[in-house]
C-alpha cells in the first residue's frame, strides 16, 4: 500500500507495553511515566487482528516494541499468533534484553526471526547511571542467549547525545565489529522542537523513505513518530483506522506534544 506521497508502506511496528523495567535518562524522566490502565491496553487477539489486516493491505514486516516489550506477561504466545498470519515475511523484536536470556528460547520456538537489542556503553556503570539501576551483565547475557537461540542478525542500537564519535558509541561499535554485531547509531531526539536524525547505520528517520506506520498499546494506528496523530482501532475498526492513517501520513515529521518512544518504541 502506497500513502497520499507514493511510499510503500510494508513495515508495521507494534507496541505490546507501554511498561518498562528500566529508566533511561534521554527516554523518561525518574519518576516514571502516567502508565495507560491496563484494561485499556490491547489484546494479543486485538493485535493479531490489526496485524492480519495490515498485511493483507501489504505489510510484510511486523516488529514489537514497548515500553519494554519483555515484560508483557505471555510474549510468546503473541509472536506464535503473529508468525501463523500468512504473508509475514520478517517478525522481529526490539528490546533492552534484560529479560532476554530468560525469553530467547520459547520466542524463537515461537516464531520470533531476531532481535534489535539497546546497548549505548559497554561500561557498567555507565550503563547503570543511564539506566538508573540496570544491570550490563544482562544485556550481555541476553545477547548470548539471542545468539543460541538464532535470533539473528542481532543488531545494537546505540543511543548518542550528538554523534557516533563518542568514546562509549565507538566502544559499541568495537565491540559489535569483534562479535558479529550489526550497529546502528540513533541521536537523542527531541519531540517538542521536532529534533531528529537519520539513524545511522538503518533507515529510521529518513522520511523521503519512510515505510511504516506504528500500532500503541492502547490501540492507536499513528502515521509517523513526530505527530500527534493517531486513529483507534477500537472506534474506527482496523481497516478504517489504516487507511485514516496512511491517508494522513505526513510528508516529515514535526513538532508534537507527547515523547511517544516511550510508549511505542521510536
Amino acid at each position: 500500500m502506497k500513502d497520499r506521497f507514493g511510499r510503500e508502506i510494508n513495515y508495521l511496528r507494534i507496541s505490546v507495553t507501554d511498561r518498562c523495567d528500566l529508566r533511561c535518562r534521554y527516554c523518561m524522566p525518574a519518576e516514571g511515566i502516567e502508565l495507560i490502565p491496563m484494561k485499556d491496553v490491547l489484546t494479543f487477539e486485538e493485535i493479531t487482528q490489526l496485524a492480519a489486516v495490515a498485511v493483507e493491505k501489504g505489510v510484510d514486516k511486523i516488529r514489537l516494541t514497548g515500553g519494554e516489550p519483555l515484560v508483557r506477561r505471555g510474549i510468546a504466545k503473541l509472536v506464535d499468533m503473529l508468525s501463523k498470519i500468512p504473508g509475514v515475511k520478517d517478525l522481529a523484536m526490539s528490546t533492552n534484553a534484560i529479560l532476554l536470556s530468560r525469553h530467547a528460547q520459547d520466542l524463537a520456538a515461537a516464531g520470533l526471526d531476531r532481535v534489535n537489542i539497546s546497548l549505548d556503553t559497554m561500561r557498567p556503570e555507565v550503563f547503570t547511571h543511564v539506566t538508573r539501576g540496570g544491570d550490563i551483565r544482562k544485556v550481555f547475557e541476553g545477547i548470548a542467549a539471542a545468539r543460541r537461540a538464532g535470533l539473528t542478525p542481532i543488531k545494537l542500537n546505540c543511543v548518542v547525545s550528538k554523534s557516533s564519535s563518542e568514546p562509549n558509541a565507538r566502544e559499541v561499535y568495537s565491540y559489535g565489529q569483534e562479535n558479529g554485531l550489526e550497529v546502528r547509531f540513533i541521536k537523542q531526539m527531541n519531540f517538542a522542537e521536532g529534533l531528529f536524525d537519520i539513524v545511522e547505520g538503518g533507515q529510521g528517520g529518513d522520511c523521503p523513505r519512510c515505510n511504516r506506520l506504528r500500532l500503541s498499546s492502547d490501540g492507536l494506528i499513528r502515521p509517523c513518530l513526530f505527530s500527534d496523530l493517531g486513529f483507534s482501532i477500537r472506534e474506527l475498526g482496523p481497516a478504517e483506522a489504516i487507511e485514516r492513517a496512511l491517508a494522513e501520513k505526513p510528508k516529515s515529521g514535526g513538532k508534537c506534544s507527547h515523547n511517544w518512544i516511550r510508549a511505542i518504541g521510536g
